[in-house]
This record gives structure tokens, C-alpha cells and sequence, in this order.
């Protein structure tokens, strides 16, 4: 089973968003191992958006991340990392698909709701970052065997 973390963002935050969107992964069949609201300072946003240090947006998307407490979640299920990202959508509001997240709720690429981990490597650095110290669980719910095959 794959794990990736999904960033709920400020603006979904703002909107009242957090859950109607932690429900689109649920409901594809992907199981929370790992929750928690978070106000993300400088430090843990530098950390994530390395990647991104020097790039003309790199300011304002800390300054961003960090405005309000966040949700990070670290998802678990047979191709967990492309389920998020499928179910998340284009980032690109206008060129997402139907039912995708981004599509139903997104207006503008710089407020696009979701964040979700790009690959199984990302997918490992970020959970240690957003949950370093942390317990991610190990549990089996009862519809496991239904949803996945074992």
C-alpha cells in the first residue's frame, strides 16, 4: 500500500472546504492514516517548498501556506499517489476535469485548494515533514477488503 500527504490550503480552509474535500479521497476508497489541523510557520513552508526557493512566486507562497491553520493528512491505499492526484484535478482550475476537486471548487491557479505529493519519494520527505515526531497509524477498516484486494 502506497502513502501520500494531501495539504488542505488556506483557501479551502477559508471557504469551509476541509471536509468536503477529505471526503472526495475517502470516498475513492483511500483511508486516513494521519490527521492534523496546523499552522504551518517560515520553517516547515521553507522545508516543503524548497524546491521553489528563488522562483518569483516563492514569497507569496509562503506567505500564503502559512495565513491560516492548514489540514495535513497522509492518505493510504493501492496507488495512493495517483488516486490523490486524479481526484485533486488539474492545477489549473479551468483545465480540470469534472468531478475532480480543483474543477468543482477551484477558481484560479494560485488558489487551488489541495495540495498532493507528485511521486513516492515527495510523498515520503513531505509526511516527515508535516508529521516529524508524529504517529502515522496502522489500521484495517472493516471495508479494506472490499476496497482492495489482498
Amino acid at each position: 500500500m502506497e502513502r501520500t500527504l494531501v495539504l488542505i490550503k488556506p483557501d479551502a480552509m477559508q471557504r469551509g472546504l476541509a471536509f468536503p474535500i477529505l471526503q472526495r479521497f475517502e470516498q475513492r476508497g483511500l483511508k486516513i492514516v494521519a490527521l492534523r489541523l496546523v499552522q504551518a510557520d517560515q520553517a516547515i513552508a521553507s522545508e516543503h517548498y524548497a524546491e521553489h526557493v528563488g522562483k518569483p512566486f516563492y514569497p507569496g507562497l509562503i506567505e500564503y501556506i502559512t495565513a491560516c491553520p492548514i489540514i495535513a493528512a497522509v492518505f493510504e491505499g493501492t496507488g495512493a499517489v495517483a488516486a490523490c492526484r486524479q481526484t485533486m484535478g488539474s492545477t489549473k482550475p479551468v483545465e480540470a476535469n469534472p468531478g475532480t476537486i480543483r474543477h468543482d471548487f477551484g477558481l484560479e491557479i494560485g488558489r487551488n485548494l489541495v495540495h498532493g505529493s507528485a511521486n513516492l519519494d515527495d510523498a515520503a520527505r513531505e509526511v516527515g515533514i508535516w508529521f516529524r515526531g508524529l504517529p502515522v497509524l496502522d489500521w484495517k477498516r472493516a471495508t479494506d477488503g472490499w476496497v482492495f484486494e489482498q
